[in-house]
């Protein structure tokens, strides 16, 4: 089971709900092309839902009424004498065609997107106020799920602390992937994220629902939502997680504009800003390791990554990312001295020894309801790994106990691990072609 470490969700940065369009920081004329797109597809909503489907208060959206109303664009046809946010509107003939030629060029329908500079300046404040402070303890609560050896965890509290990115290597099978993403766990704090951002009127796109975590308003002690007090074009998380593996090719760290949609997608390392990304079986990529890793080279020392727009304008987004490189190759055989210079932390996940792999094999058993017996352990140790030279993995234990569970299932036997069901296992997981005939043979027939 995994331990959940120390509640930090205090560490966060407020971030306020705009009281008018001033505050908001955006141009009149974007948020009455939102106006008009949403009333497009909705045909008639009040100005209370009009301004909660755009994630603001309706002071903010008020002053873009107006002009739709009076180019006769949208039309009240309801509400009470309570005023703006109680009357209905709906979209005329006029606003249709308007709204229509819109999204011709830009389909982004949703929360208001975030001014660019209010992202950056949100980033530097989470960055200052929300500190590394991971004691030895809170590593290994973090961790707590797996079975690591001390030096192992020594060496990740502080490469967390420090904010360095780093390499977690060794043998296939010991969990670099699992102990690349529970880096995660280190982290202090939530993130809100922009449901979209605008930079000189280009929509990037941001929150990911795939990729980011929301996390629930509780209400105040006042008993009002969060959500009444807190900005609602920003969604709050957990720090991301985003992990990426072979499919990763350089494309994906850029802007990705869709000329159909008329709008962008943030690259990868955008998605994962303020927490960890994990690129997974690197060097197993379709690009050279050595792309990838100049691709990286600068944002990692300057903190500040450099993406460009369609119109050949760049834009200097905050690099606030623990970037993990697990992988099975030696760093040596994938980079030079001068970028491993750059990655001051590699950690080498090692073979369990045998008693961390029993207890991993414990840990397995305790998981499924099954009866631990280290005997079994034992004689699979005598009968199957010493004899052939095979090396443990950290992987070993939950593999051989699902195979054995299911070919159990399979045979109609009890949920029970016997030396039998092992045996076959090991003769259909390992690659022993005579041994695994022999094996298979002999437990079917009986």
């Amino acid at each position: 089971m995994l331990s959940s470490p120390a509640d930090h969700t205090a560490d966060t940065v407020p971030l306020p709900a705009p009281q008018n369009l001033e505050e908001s920081g955006l141009r009149l004329d974007l948020v009455v092309q939102i106006l008009l797109k949403t009333l497009h597809f909705s045909g008639e909503l009040t100005g209370l839902e009009l301004a909660q489907r755009l994630g603001v208060g309706f002071p903010v959206i008020e002053p873009g009424i107006d002009p739709l109303k009076s180019q006769h664009l949208v039309e009240i046809v309801g509400g009470t004498n309570l005023g703006g946010p109680s009357y209905r509107y709906r979209i005329t003939t006029r606003g249709r065609e308007r709204a229509t030629s819109l999204l011709e060029s830009n389909k982004y329908v949703g929360p208001l997107p975030v001014p660019f500079k209010q992202y950056v300046d949100y980033m530097g404040r989470f960055e200052k106020a929300v500190p590394r402070t991971s004691s030895r303890a809170d590593v290994r609560r973090a961790f707590s799920h797996l079975v690591l050896p001390n030096r192992v965890l020594d060496q990740l509290g502080p490469a967390v602390n420090a904010g360095h990115s780093l390499f977690v290597y060794g043998p296939p099978g010991n969990g670099k992937t699992v102990i690349s993403q529970a880096i995660r766990n280190l982290l202090r704090g939530e993130l809100s994220v922009p449901h979209a951002v605008d930079v000189d009127g280009h929509t990037i796109q941001v929150f990911d629902p795939v990729n980011h975590e929301p996390l629930p308003d509780p209400p105040t002690s006042e008993g009002l939502e969060l959500g009444n007090l807190h900005d609602r074009r920003w969604v709050r998380c957990k720090r991301p997680l985003v992990t990426v593996g072979g499919e990763l090719t350089l494309d994906a760290l850029e802007l990705a504009y869709n000329p159909i949609s008329g709008f962008y997608r943030a690259p990868v390392q955008m998605l994962a800003n303020g927490g960890v990304l994990v690129i997974d079986d690197f060097g197993r990529q379709r690009v050279p390791p050595q792309a990838l890793l100049n691709r990286w080279i600068s944002p990692l020392e300057s903190r500040v990554d450099y993406l460009m727009l369609q119109s050949g304008q760049k834009m200097d987004v905050p690099f606030m990312v623990l970037v993990v490189f697990a992988t099975n190759i030696k760093p040596v055989e994938l980079v030079d001295e001068a970028f491993l210079r750059r990655i001051h932390y590699k950690v080498f996940a090692e073979s369990p020894t045998l008693d961390e792999f029993k207890l991993i094999w414990s840990n397995c058993c305790m998981d499924r309801g099954l009866l631990y017996e280290p005997s079994l352990v034992d004689y699979l140790m005598t009968q199957f790994y010493t004899p052939r030279g095979i090396a443990p993995r950290g992987c070993h234990p939950r593999d051989l106990i699902e195979q054995s569970l299911s070919l159990a299932e399979y045979l109609g036997e009890p949920r029970t691990l016997t030396p039998e069901l092992m045996e076959a296992a090991c003769a259909s997981y390992f690659v022993d072609e005579t041994q695994g005939v022999t094996q298979q043979r002999h437990l079917t027939t009986q």
